[in-house]
């Protein structure tokens, strides 16, 4: 592997630089670190942070904006055409998630364990400041990719994930990734201090539809279901 497709699998080894180059991929036009910090709802030190270690990948670029009126020019990120890196970094995924399902003596609990460091790693790097724990999670969700949704159905509480941004990794090696997306659920879940956990995971009960059940108390021990 070249040095400079290293230098991207490891930016994009952190979901919160794939978060912020999937919001420059985007928008419509560039954006400055104190825009990008609102649309992904992370503090602007931690942008400007990340999209030094995009740069330094080549993932991003950045450049002074020309402006008539008087006052100092913005630095305005977008993100590089080549997409070269990405879908390296999806066969890396698509490679690690084969090997350590068919490795890993239990698959579903290694995915619960990972999930769970993950969504509470992820949860206390966001630097939101967002009242209810769950809405927080929420809000992690979408930046994540997955299009949530909380409904009531029959009297229970659920999450509908409308979309899967692993889909790929997911069709071959469902055991560990749905079971990581259940950890991943759990874990931030209960790093925010929610009063309610998730009792499963139904995967693909359509062809883009997950469905995650809430429950009141501490997580379950179980791993995901199908």
């Amino acid at each position: 592997m070249g040095t400079t497709s290293l230098r991207a699998h490891r930016a994009l080894s952190d979901w919160t630089r794939v978060t912020l180059l999937e919001e420059l991929r985007q928008a419509p036009s560039p954006l400055d670190a104190q825009e990008l910090a609102e649309r992904a709802g992370i503090h602007v030190n931690t942008v400007r942070f990340h999209l030094e270690v995009l740069t330094r990948a080549g993932l991003v670029v950045s450049e002074v904006e020309r402006r008539s009126r008087r006052g100092r020019p913005r630095r305005l990120w977008r993100a590089t055409a080549d997409a070269g890196p990405e879908a390296g970094y999806r066969m890396l995924a698509e490679a690690l998630a084969g090997y350590l399902e068919n490795s890993a003596p239990d698959a579903e609990q290694l995915g619960l364990q990972i999930g769970s460091a993950w969504g509470a790693r992820l949860v206390r790097a966001d630097g939101a400041e967002v009242e209810g724990g769950l809405h927080r999670v929420l809000g992690l969700l979408a930046r994540l990719g997955f299009s949530p949704e909380l409904a009531e159905v029959g009297g229970r509480s659920r999450i509908n994930l409308h979309h899967c941004p692993f889909l790929e990794v997911a069709s071959g090696n469902r055991r560990l990734v749905c079971s990581a997306h259940l950890g991943l659920l759990r874990g931030a879940l209960a790093e925010v201090g929610a009063p309610v956990t998730v009792s499963d995971l139904e995967p693909l009960v359509e062809p883009s539809l997950c469905v995650a059940h809430l429950s009141q108390g501490r997580p379950a021990a179980g791993p995901a279901e199908g």
